[in-house]
């Protein structure tokens, strides 16, 4: 490896990380990009990026669908990556980004359960991984959503829930179901405790979004700030190395959902976002108008929420098969 390009490497990683925080992406994006901009150099023999173009952009995309047959949403991921390093940190002009081949996206139906297989699911679910299943069901929302929420976005008396900066980066808000009213304001009181406990002990402020932490630096120790679904252990910031109290995970849920589905014997693909789209079909079952489930999932565009009424076009609430007219 040249030395050049050794002592070049890191540097151009860190810028990378840099432009991605003075956008405000998630550390998970920031991972993602990270990973596959690294991913490309070392396909390419750690060439710098500079040296590099369409040809070495579209044959590592090729790889990425040919070799590695990755996803559809995986290869828009890495290509998203790479063309975000030379938009963003070499700063090049990109003439050449409509040669880039792009796979298309197949839109496939979701997964939904009936409302009989939520019921005996999360009743396989116990403590607060049942609250979070309700909590996703009964309000359509993504499960980073509901672990993102803070004290703050609960508001029992005009039972809602308000969701902050969701995909989008719009804010919206949901109801928040009165049959969750009585269990999450008893959650409430043990997250409270732990609160206290953290006061108590000089823990670190949880964090904080923008830069509100720089504007008003002790708001991170509030209760209002505080978050709904705490992880129980401390964790340490990636970023900034602070030890400080995050929201849960998402795998941890994901796991406990995965568990649930074999104990109650429901055979369908499901994963935590099938709540999600059961609650929308659910909705459209019961004679919702499809803006109004538009505006609870936080879709930009209608066209996103008519995948649910494809779902109600077949079977029992559909078209009726010409079987079925038959005398027997």
């Amino acid at each position: 490896m040249p030395a050049a390009a050794q002592h070049n490497a890191p540097k151009l990683l860190d810028e990378l990380r840099h432009a991605i925080r003075l956008r405000h992406y998630s550390l998970r994006t920031e991972e993602q990009y990270v990973f596959w901009v690294r991913r490309y150099i070392l396909f390419h023999g750690k060439r710098h990026p500079k040296e590099m173009g369409p040809n070495e952009v579209s044959s590592f995309m090729t790889h990425l669908a040919a070799n590695k047959q990755v996803s559809v949403s995986t290869h828009k991921q890495a290509l998203s990556a790479i063309l975000f390093l030379y938009r963003h940190v070499l700063r090049q002009e990109l003439p050449w980004l409509q040669e880039i081949v792009r796979p298309k996206a197949v839109q496939k139906l979701p997964a939904v359960l009936t409302p009989q297989e939520v019921q005996v699911v999360l009743h396989e679910l116990q403590g607060v991984q049942l609250l979070l299943g309700k909590l996703l069901y009964g309000t359509g929302m993504r499960i980073t959503e509901a672990l993102r929420l803070r004290i703050k976005d609960v508001d029992f008396g005009h039972k809602t829930l308000v969701i902050r900066e969701g995909k989008g980066a719009k804010d919206r808000a949901v109801m928040l179901p009165d049959a969750l009213i009585k269990p999450l304001k008893l959650h409430l009181a043990q997250v409270r405790q732990m609160w206290v406990n953290d006061r108590r002990s000089g823990v670190g402020p949880v964090w904080m979004p923008d830069a509100l932490a720089q504007k008003f630096p002790h708001a991170g120790l509030s209760w209002q700030w505080y978050w709904v679904f705490p992880q129980s252990a401390l964790s340490t910031d990636p970023r900034t190395g602070a030890e400080r109290r995050h929201h849960m995970q998402d795998q941890m849920f994901q796991r406990h959902f995965k568990q649930a589905l074999q104990r109650a014997d429901v055979a369908k693909p499901a994963t935590p976002h099938t709540l999600r789209h059961s609650f929308a079909t659910h909705l459209l079952q019961n004679g919702y108008d499809i803006r109004t489930v538009q505006d609870l999932l936080g879709h930009a565009d209608v066209s996103t929420t008519m995948i649910y009424t494809h779902v109600l076009k077949v079977g029992g609430g559909g078209v009726r098969s010409p079987l079925d007219w038959m005398q027997t």
